[in-house]
């Protein structure tokens, strides 16, 4: 993400951004109301004003709540030269990252978080996949078992969708 070809897509060397014929986007937002407005025929989201309420608010929860926790443990253990986590200050991250995880499987009622698949899921199945990653990483934290038997049957659903390889990061291939 910081090589100069991708920097001239996404300047900011993050993900995600899109490319459609020639026009290129990057922040998950502006991406999401694009795709709705550009495909209104493979809608992002859901049917329902209700449902659509659910997914904009999972999303605000995955990005307010979820992510600050996941990258806190991420900051403690992949960003310290030579491994100098704070042990305290990773505790308390990974007991919210274990509390919010625990909210999201109790709020996951059906296959998808609301109800069809939605821009919900695909803001939750990434930050559930960095999950697996880091537990990969250091597994002495027991990171797997934060993710409850909902979230995993979720995951694998993500999993199976018929472009889901198109879209893995390629240092995450393999």
């Amino acid at each position: 993400m910081k090589t100069a070809e991708y920097l001239a897509i996404n300047p900011r060397g993050k993900v995600p951004a899109l490319i459609d014929d020639g026009f290129v986007l990057w922040e998950s937002s502006a991406i999401v109301e694009y795709l709705e407005e550009h495909y209104p025929e493979r809608p992002v989201l859901p049917g329902s004003y209700r449902s659509r309420a659910t997914a904009r608010r999972i999303v605000s929860e995955a990005c307010c709540y979820l992510y600050p926790s996941l990258r806190g443990v991420m900051e403690q253990i992949l960003f310290r030269p030579d491994g100098d986590s704070d042990p305290r200050a990773l505790d308390g991250f990974l007991q919210n990252l274990h509390r919010e995880l625990a909210y999201f499987e109790a709020a996951l009622s059906d296959d998808f978080f609301a109800g069809s698949l939605s821009v919900a899921d695909f803001a939750m199945y990434p930050l559930l996949a960095l999950v697996n990653r880091l537990q990969e990483i250091q597994p002495q934290h027991n990171m797997a078992s934060f993710i409850g038997p909902r979230l995993a049957a979720f995951m694998g659903r993500i999993e199976q969708l018929p472009y889901f390889t198109k879209t893995l990061p390629p240092h995450w291939k393999g």
